[in-house]
């Protein structure tokens, strides 16, 4: 028994771990194994790569750990594992740093700093903590070819990504489409989810919301019987309501037909929303009043549940157009079923506008839902706010889809606007308040302040 395993008096992993590293450096074991599957079957390894401007983490080693199994069961099994380290140089979160650190601004890039020397920068800067991450590499024996990566800034790599890019192309594989991305107007590019998650991306903010009513085109007939119909739909981003083209229920979630007064305008309006969130919205101190005996200016407005249907039972229903500014095209203005709505808060009926919620993409696309988009000069499709935040301008629309899609009258006095007045250094806090109750209110929705 001259091969045996080293036997320890003591377990102390942090010493084993150097015991084994020693050894597999002294003989160079790394490398043996890919020297000795020469000509054996291939399995190629490039690493999904980390990003050098940061410092490795826990879940990096994590990660890593995952990657190495795979690959070491690959060489056991009798495969040649070339495994290629790479440095994934992706751009916003260095740039931020590096105009951060010069104290410039992108107006700034071809002023007051060269493209070229802006670049440069940033290259140094991306590349800023390679030794950290290699040390880390070797220190949880982690095996990777780091001496020759591939570097996602590189020309080599970016003209092999356009390479591939073509032979999908070639294939019919290609195909133009639209899906839902975070934006930044400051730096002008859309943001990944892992740029979303850069320390200080997030704030706490103070923000409106309203809940919209809805009105129905074809009530069902108890729907009908006490004033005027309406689904009503909560929302934190009363911005986007010009932009509804559906509403969405919960198909196994139970909603309820309500009978009431609006408490702005006192109309006699008979609403839907969840059973779940009755009391959200109905003070149950008023549950026994009658209807009859309300007046204008009581602070207990009466409500009276007069059905209970579950969420399947209202899809397919119709209701007009809140904002009548834009037509979207045949199809819009249905209730729709969605796996995702809940009773947590709101009304439990979600209001959906296509072209700014990824859920709401999804699920509007899979029901036959059109987005509301408008046609620029140029003829490119755009959603109804540009990237500066503002309703877009109609000097900047195609002139045919004006005549054809903009009620022009109803829609220019907004054209131009910053969608939300917390954007306008113009307006006050004040100002914001009353202009939404304002717009939403006169729109047929009840502001919730």
């Amino acid at each position: 028994m001259s091969k045996r395993f080293t036997e320890y008096s003591q377990f102390d992993l942090s010493q084993v771990n150097k015991d084994v590293l020693k050894k597999w450096d002294e003989n160079n074991v790394f490398a043996k194994s890919l020297t000795e599957r020469e000509g054996c079957p291939s399995f190629v390894f490039y690493e999904g790569p980390p990003s050098a401007n940061g410092m490795p983490g826990i879940h990096h080693v994590m990660a890593r750990s995952i990657k190495d199994i795979f690959c070491r069961y690959k060489t056991m099994k009798g495969f040649q594992v070339m495994r290629k380290a790479g440095w994934d140089t992706h751009g916003l979160p260095v740039e931020l740093g590096v105009e951060k650190a010069l104290g410039i601004t992108k107006e700034n890039i071809g002023k007051t700093i060269s493209v070229a020397d802006y670049n440069a920068a940033c290259r140094k800067d991306v590349m800023k903590f390679t030794k950290e991450w290699e040390d880390l590499t070797h220190k949880m024996g982690y095996w990777v070819d780091m001496n020759d990566p591939y570097i996602t800034y590189d020309n080599r790599y970016i003209e092999t990504l356009w390479w591939l890019l073509k032979q999908l192309y070639s294939k019919g594989l290609i195909y133009k489409g639209y899906t839902i991305q975070p934006y930044s107007p400051a730096a002008g590019t859309g943001l990944s989810s892992h740029e979303l998650n850069q320390p200080g991306c997030y704030r706490d903010v103070k923000d409106t919301t309203v809940v919209a009513q809805f009105k129905m085109k074809n009530p069902k007939p108890e729907m009908a019987a006490f004033g005027t119909s309406y689904f009503i739909a909560w929302t934190t981003t009363p911005w986007t309501l010009p932009s509804n083209t559906a509403l969405c229920v919960g198909p196994k979630i139970t909603y309820v037909a309500v009978q009431s007064y609006n408490s702005y305008t006192s109309e006699p309006i008979t609403v839907v929303l969840a059973k779940d969130l009755l009391n959200a919205h109905f003070n149950p101190k008023a549950a026994d009043l009658n209807l009859e005996d309300y007046k204008v200016g009581d602070k207990l407005i009466p409500f009276k549940v007069i059905a209970e249907y579950k969420g399947t039972d209202l899809v397919g229903m119709e209701y007009e157009q809140l904002m009548p500014w834009v037509n979207p095209g045949e199809g819009a203005f249905r209730v729709i079923p969605g796996d995702y709505v809940t009773t947590e808060d709101g009304t439990g009926i979600v209001h959906i506008a296509p072209t700014f919620g990824a859920d709401d993409a999804r699920v509007a696309k899979a029901a036959g839902i059109p987005p509301l988009q408008l046609i620029n000069k140029k003829g490119e499709n755009r959603p109804m706010v540009d990237l500066t935040g503002k309703f877009y301008t109609l000097d900047s629309l195609d002139e045919a889809f004006i005549k054809e899609n903009v009620n022009v009258d109803l829609y220019k006095e907004y054209a131009g606007r910053f969608v939300k007045n917390d954007y306008d250094p113009n307006l006050t806090e004040k100002d914001e308040t009353l202009v939404y109750i304002y717009i939403y209110e006169n729109e047929g929705c009840q502001s919730s302040l």
